[in-house]
């Protein structure tokens, strides 16, 4: 089984992602980590039942990694017009305590099984060769924390939680049924549109307020 594990504001710059945040929640995210292994850096957010919100970005210091980088980062011009459309909240990962067998069964879909940091690796993560998104978004990602769970104790509480998570999407049948398939606790609810857009409605501290 797969579990939701993080929602993802995938950014052309950090401070772009941070700012759309604000927007939207009337918050800021406050900063997380840089991945070196992956040249990107983040700002993390508890939503929640173990559910956080991640916002990411190329890091522009970093050096590039010696394979694609995830999330679809190394192609900034899809990340630029996709934030320009407005499809902001772009990614999703979930779960699973055994990524290698995930992949095996799925492996046109979630790409390779990459073992991060590659020098002492604590977690592993899917990344299609090309570094995409997996079905353009609308499957998940896989991490798999190899029994060390993400610590909330790491990241910021301030009092939001996930209320729900919606994907439109031209054929939702088709996308329903490959998360039954793959046993997906609390996947996003699919409803029809002409292209996949995600929507988050999150309790803040202001009231219910949308991530788009």
């Amino acid at each position: 089984m797969l579990k939701l594990d993080h929602i993802t504001v995938i950014a052309p710059t950090l401070g772009e992602g941070v700012a759309h945040v604000r927007q939207c929640l009337d918050l800021d995210v406050p900063f997380g980590t840089s991945h070196p292994y992956m040249g990107t850096h983040n700002h993390r957010l508890q939503l929640g039942d173990s559910v956080y919100l991640e916002i990411v970005a190329l890091d522009p210091d970093g050096a590039a990694p010696s394979r694609s980088r995830w999330f679809g980062l190394d192609n900034q011009k899809r990340v630029r017009s996709d934030w320009e459309d407005g499809r902001r909240l772009r990614g999703w990962v979930a779960s699973t305590v055994d990524i290698a067998a995930e992949i095996e069964w799925h492996q046109d879909m979630f790409g390779e099984n990459v073992p991060l940091p590659p020098t002492d690796p604590s977690f592993a993560f899917s990344i299609p060769v090309d570094g995409s998104l997996p079905l353009d978004g609308a499957a998940p990602s896989l991490i798999d924390h190899r029994d060390d769970p993400t610590s909330m104790a790491d990241i910021p509480d301030l009092g939001c939680r996930l209320k729900s998570l919606t994907l439109e999407h031209p054929d939702p049948a088709a996308i329903e049924k490959l998360y039954l398939d793959l046993q997906i606790d609390r996947p996003p609810h699919v409803v029809s549109g002409p292209q996949i857009r995600f929507l988050a409605d999150i309790e803040t501290p202001n009231g219910v307020r949308k991530l788009t």
